[in-house]
Formats: structure tokens, C-alpha cells, sequence
């Protein structure tokens, strides 16, 4: 048999207890064993349970059980993990360095810079190790000392009697914040080891984000414990809208107004894009509601700003309201000329 200690796994399932695993790495545990199984029949019994209940260790002793030296079944089991850390690890484990939290930032950019990219200074507040006393939180000069309210182990166990029996609840020492020791706050970030500054970055957003778009900036977040890398700064974009171009994926939409006359005869039109303002081509006979495409004078694909969108022009046929004598009166001789076309391509 090897020394050591003895690791035990299980769990609880309707007042019984189901045993897992059980390694043996110390003197004796053999005889622990023969104990945890006997414990293990009360508990899988509801005889034995119920004399256990009524009588304790005396009834059992009646029913010809041999025991052991026990006051409660889950005692043993309860033992078993003495010294093994609980529930909350080793206390080594909870002083190993840990990643800080990541930080976020809200950046509202132009419509055009959210096309063509852009480069920013943003400034964010976030937490950095304490320069005083190098992320530790103990005030220069000063020694750590075991934690008095939790003995060094990081952990405090409040214990509650249970028809089952007694269980123990094992919690983080609020004291020392698991770690089992204590020093002499800092007092520039009063123990915590980190202090909260602003600081400035640059930040290159890439062309083609929208409402939505998060950048991811390593190691920008908050300070890592005792020594744990930063987090990152994800930085979320809002848009402003433009009063006459909208976005629809990386196509940009826009309403053209054009005449009847122009939409008949067909013309050319100035039109705004985010390159500035082209000519586009109005072909005779343009009926309402028709889209021009103007190619690739879209959005960039994000990551591949080679690439990108067309610009969609919807054209909107301008009817008038109201015409002047002449105008009507040439509105009716065309009238005229369209129905006697129409009557001899009958005939």
C-alpha cells in the first residue's frame, strides 16, 4: 500500500450516496474503507437508516453492525477530504497569476469613415497594476502574514445538522480573498493591487464596419492578478446615418428625382456617391420605379477592401400637379398624336 492520502469521489442521489472512485495513499486506509462501506449500507438501507436515526451508533450496535468508531456515517466521508482543498482548490491554485477582465468601448464613427476606415484616439479607463507596489496590493516594505480567520487555508467550513446528517459548506475566506495570507494594504490602491487610469490608444478601424461591428484590441482590457496577463478592449461601433445616402450591406441606396420630360427623353444626372459627385446616365424611356446600378461605387467588404459593393439609384418619375396653358395644351396635341398611332396600328 502506498502513503499519501486517500482521494475519494461520489455524489448523493435521493438520501443515498453512489461511491465513484476510491485511491488509497496512506497508512490505514484499507481500514477506512471497510468503514466508508459499512457507512455506505446505513445509507443504502432504510432499516439501518431509520435505526440510525432513532437509536444512533447503540441501535446499530444491536442490529450486530460493527461500525467502527464513528458518531455519523457522513463523518467518514467528510474526513476524507480533509485536506485535500474542498470545493474551492488548493490554496496554490488560487494564488496562480489570473487573466484581467476585458474592457469595452463604445466608438460612434461618420458614415463615410465606417466605409473608408479610419484611425482614432480613443481614451479608456480601465484597470493597471498599481505602480506603488507592483500589483502585489502590500504596502512596500511590509511582510505577509497567514491569514488569521481562515488559519492560511483560504477557506472557512460552516458546518449544519441535517436529518442526513452533518454537511459542511466550504467558502472562500472574505478575509484574505482565498489566497490564506495578509499584509499591510498599499496605499495607493488600498490592498487591491491594481488602480483604475485612462489611457489613450490608437485605434485603425478597417474599412466596410457597421452598427454592430466589434474590434478586438489584445491585451488593452484590465490588469491581470498576481502577475496574469491584461484582457483584451473590444470596442463596439455605432454609425451615424447620412441624411441622403443610405446602407443596405455593402450597397448604398439613393433616390433619384427625375422629370416625366427627363424620364421620356432620358438626360443626365449629377449624383451624390461616398466618392463624391458622378454623372449618371439617364436612358430615354426610364419608367418609374427602375433602379440604375453604378458599379462598385459601394461599401468595402470588410477585410477585403479591394472589393466592394455597387451603388443602387432608384429613379422616381416626377409627375406635376399643375401645368400652365401651354404645357397643356402640348400634353393634349402629343395625347392626340398617341392615339392616332394607336388606331392605325390596329388597322
Amino acid at each position: 500500500m502506498k502513503h499519501g492520502k486517500a482521494i475519494f469521489r461520489g455524489r448523493f442521489l435521493n438520501r443515498g450516496l453512489i461511491i465513484g472512485v476510491i485511491c488509497f495513499r496512506e497508512s490505514g486506509a484499507e481500514q477506512k474503507f471497510k468503514e466508508i462501506s459499512n457507512a455506505y449500507e446505513v445509507l443504502a438501507d432504510n432499516e439501518k437508516k431509520s435505526l440510525y436515526d432513532k437509536y444512533g451508533e447503540a441501535g446499530l450496535k444491536g442490529a450486530d453492525m460493527g461500525m467502527g468508531d464513528f458518531n455519523n456515517p457522513f463523518d467518514l466521508f467528510e474526513s476524507l477530504f480533509e485536506g485535500m482543498g474542498g470545493m474551492g482548490g488548493t490554496r496554490g491554485a488560487r494564488n496562480r497569476p489570473m487573466q484581467g477582465d476585458d474592457e469595452g468601448y463604445n466608438l460612434v464613427l461618420n458614415f463615410k469613415d465606417a466605409i473608408f476606415g479610419v484611425e482614432k484616439d480613443i481614451e479608456v479607463t480601465r484597470l493597471e497594476s498599481c505602480g506603488t507596489c507592483n500589483g502585489s496590493g502590500a504596502k512596500p516594505g511590509t511582510k505577509t502574514r497567514k491569514c488569521r480567520t481562515c488559519g492560511g487555508q483560504g477557506q472557512v467550513v460552516s458546518s449544519a445538522r441535517t436529518p442526513l446528517g452533518v454537511f459542511q459548506q466550504v467558502m472562500t475566506c472574505s478575509t484574505c480573498d482565498g489566497t490564506g495570507e495578509y499584509s499591510t494594504p498599499c496605499s495607493t490602491c488600498n490592498g487591491d493591487g491594481c488602480v483604475r487610469k485612462t489611457k489613450k490608444i490608437s485605434l485603425k478601424v478597417p474599412p466596410g464596419v457597421d452598427s454592430g461591428s466589434r474590434l478586438r484590441v489584445r491585451s488593452e482590457g484590465n490588469a491581470g492578478r498576481r502577475g496574469g496577463p491584461p484582457g483584451d478592449l473590444y470596442v463596439f461601433i455605432e454609425v451615424r446615418s447620412d441624411p441622403v445616402l443610405k446602407r443596405e450591406g455593402t450597397n448604398i441606396l439613393y433616390d433619384c428625382k427625375v422629370s416625366y420630360i427627363d424620364a421620356i427623353l432620358g438626360t443626365t444626372m449629377n449624383v451624390p456617391t461616398v466618392d463624391g459627385s458622378i454623372d449618371l446616365k439617364i436612358p430615354a424611356g426610364t419608367q418609374p420605379g427602375s433602379t440604375l446600378v453604378m458599379a462598385k461605387k459601394g461599401v468595402p467588404y470588410l477585410g477585403k477592401q479591394n472589393n466592394r459593393g455597387d451603388q443602387l439609384v432608384r429613379v422616381q418619375v416626377e409627375i406635376p400637379k399643375r401645368l400652365s396653358s401651354e404645357e397643356r395644351k402640348l400634353i393634349e396635341e402629343l395625347a392626340d398624336l398617341n392615339k392616332s398611332k394607336t388606331a392605325n396600328s390596329r388597322r
